[in-house]
């Protein structure tokens, strides 16, 4: 059942694919990075563009979305999912969907960074649901703000750090957090992505997390016009209990335009 929904949702994505489809990985993307693993940088869909994506994860999970260019400088976005979609066992949805919005606020030049604020309430990975910490397993970024540099080292280098604030907070941990992440291409449609998440609204007695912080590693490959293909290897540093060797999750994202 798994292999048919995941060989599905890229024949679909294949049919759709056009001339006006737009790339993100690799030295040849026509479009910017708009998420590193788990948070979002300071990188916009154009206007009159779209991104759907689809992630698969643990216990048959499956997480949907879709993106739209509003404006030059701003996005808007819906998310849905659940797990158990995947297999036999009964289907959990989550309590709601997920909203997002981004507004760039500076462009980038070759002295500033892109400066980016934003909403984003999908969390990531397993719900916990309220009768017990009403939360993501991985934290909702919440309001974040971010920047984003790039950089022509050997193809593409691109320097992200954010900050934001989770309305997660059953777990008593209202702190705000710090994450970093960068995106290095290997060729012209290939880029190997890597996350630091500091958590440090994830690491008291009540909270899921550790206090090692998440450690997350992608790969992303341009398979054709507008496809994306990507693994992510997601908390190696094991920051929750029964982790044994990382989180591995696919990711199928299309981006095109109107």
């Amino acid at each position: 059942m798994k292999q048919r929904l995941v060989i599905f949702v890229i024949v679909t994505f294949l049919f759709v694919s056009d001339v006006r489809a737009q790339s993100y990985a690799g030295h040849q993307a026509q479009g910017e990075l708009t998420t590193l693993i788990d948070k979002p940088t300071a990188g916009m869909l154009k206007r009159g563009t779209f991104a759907i994506t689809s992630e698969f994860f643990q216990q048959g999970g499956v997480l949907l979305g879709i993106g739209v260019g509003v404006f030059e400088p701003f996005s808007i976005g819906i998310s849905y999912g659940g797990t158990n979609i995947l297999g036999h066992e009964k289907i959990t949805m989550n309590p709601w969907p997920g909203v997002q919005a981004k507004l760039r606020i500076l462009n980038e030049d070759v002295s500033v960074p892109a400066l980016t604020v934003g909403f984003d309430s999908q969390g990531k990975e397993l719900y916990y649901p309220a009768d017990s910490l009403n939360r993501y397993t991985i934290k909702s970024p919440g309001i974040f703000v971010v920047v984003s540099k790039n950089y022509s080292i050997l193809g593409n280098l691109s320097l992200h750090a954010g900050v934001n604030r989770s309305f997660e907070i059953n777990d008593g941990d209202k702190d705000l957090n710090i994450y970093l992440g960068i995106e290095k291409s290997l060729g012209k449609d290939i880029s190997l992505l890597f996350e630091y998440d500091f958590a440090t609204n994830d690491n008291n007695n009540q909270a899921l997390g550790k206090g090692n912080g998440y450690l997350n590693f992608g790969f992303r490959w341009s398979v054709s016009k507008g496809l994306v293909v990507g693994v992510n290897l997601k908390n190696v540093v094991k920051n929750q209990n029964n982790i044994h060797v990382g989180n591995r999750t696919l990711q199928l994202d299309y981006v095109g335009s109107f």
